[in-house]
């Protein structure tokens, strides 16, 4: 695939090559997660910034979450949930790129950042990630006064493995009213499962994240399942979801050398014929994570400003304040 590569992803290409190798390995993922522990509590300048520890209401441990907003900021403020990625298996709300990324949602547009350390799927498979971001956001809205939010209107970002936990909090949403999402953005969401579309199948040997890695990190979030021989519900893998109707509106992009790119578009395309309202751009050349990665490279710095853009564009039509 590296043919195939953008110009700009070029320099990097090889760098990343060994990203897969350990994510598809336990101990390649246990050194990565031991890691990135460093960065717990790391501050974004310039924000308000507050680390607490709030209540599963599944049975689970309390959730460490991280809490951001403009400074000297009076009214309130619209909510938005990012979830970060990883795969289900590996990172945290503090480590690269995340902290960058919460700081641009909050330039573009004021809001309130709320980020969960979700339990991650070595250590806790399906639900507890799941249970862990919806939770999240429940709790937002029971102490929507104390957070200095509006308790409707939520939005909901993530990226790769926090995209799909994105599509999957959004789905919940969609069927328990639970609470209003203005808008979701699912970026190159890992949403299905079975692997079976040709992305899925065929990229085996590209930089970041390839087919291995993905097998892994679905074979860990759904270990419970399948070894209970258990049906794999859509709040697990989101493509697995048949009814698109009453979505929120929805943005998303993705690279074609990726395996969440087929997925991907077809999740796109099921929301778009029940009449959602639907930013997209597929990315050619580009790899998983591309943006993240290389981010000096023209199509990154693309696919940041799309990203940012259309976030302003939503909030401005979707946000009621």
């Amino acid at each position: 695939m590296k043919e195939l590569t953008d110009k700009g992803l070029l320099p990097k290409y090889n760098t990343f090559k060994s990203f897969p190798f350990l994510a598809s390995r336990n101990w390649g993922i246990k050194m990565m997660n031991f890691s990135a522990r460093i960065f717990n509590g790391k501050k974004i300048k310039g924000l308000y910034n507050e680390e607490r520890f709030i209540p599963s209401k599944n049975g689970g441990p309390d959730i460490r979450v991280r809490i951001f907003k403009p400074l000297n900021v009076e009214r309130k403020l619209p909510l938005l949930q990012y979830i970060h990625g990883g795969g289900y298996i590996l990172g945290s709300p503090e480590m690269t790129p995340n902290l960058d990324i919460i700081k641009q949602f909050i330039e573009k547009r004021p809001c309130v950042v709320i980020a969960p350390a979700y339990r991650r799927a070595l250590d806790a498979p399906y639900p507890a990630a799941f249970n862990d971001c919806y939770d999240t956001l429940l709790w937002a809205k029971e102490n929507a006064e104390e957070l200095g939010i509006y308790d409707d209107n939520f939005m909901v970002a993530g990226h790769s493995g926090g995209g799909g936990l994105t599509a999957a909090v959004a789905l919940k949403a969609r069927d328990t009213k639970d609470f209003n999402l203005a808008f979701q953005m699912p970026f190159y969401p890992m949403i299905d499962d079975r692997q079976n579309t040709k992305s899925a199948k065929e990229m085996t040997s590209v930089p970041v994240w390839n087919a291995k890695s993905n097998k892994k990190g679905w074979d860990s979030y759904l270990k419970n399942l399948r070894d209970n021989n258990e049906e794999i519900p859509p709040y697990a893998a989101a493509a697995r979801n048949k009814d698109y109707k009453n979505f929120p509106p929805t943005i998303s992009f993705v690279g074609d050398l990726e395996p969440f790119k087929d997925e991907t578009i077809a999740y796109i395309n099921a929301l778009k014929e029940e009449g959602i309202d639907t930013k997209f751009k597929l990315y050619k050349g580009a790899y998983h994570g591309f943006d993240a990665y290389v981010p000096d490279a023209q199509i990154s710095k693309d696919a940041v400003k799309f990203t940012y853009d259309s976030f302003g564009e939503f909030y401005d039509k979707y946000i009621n304040l």
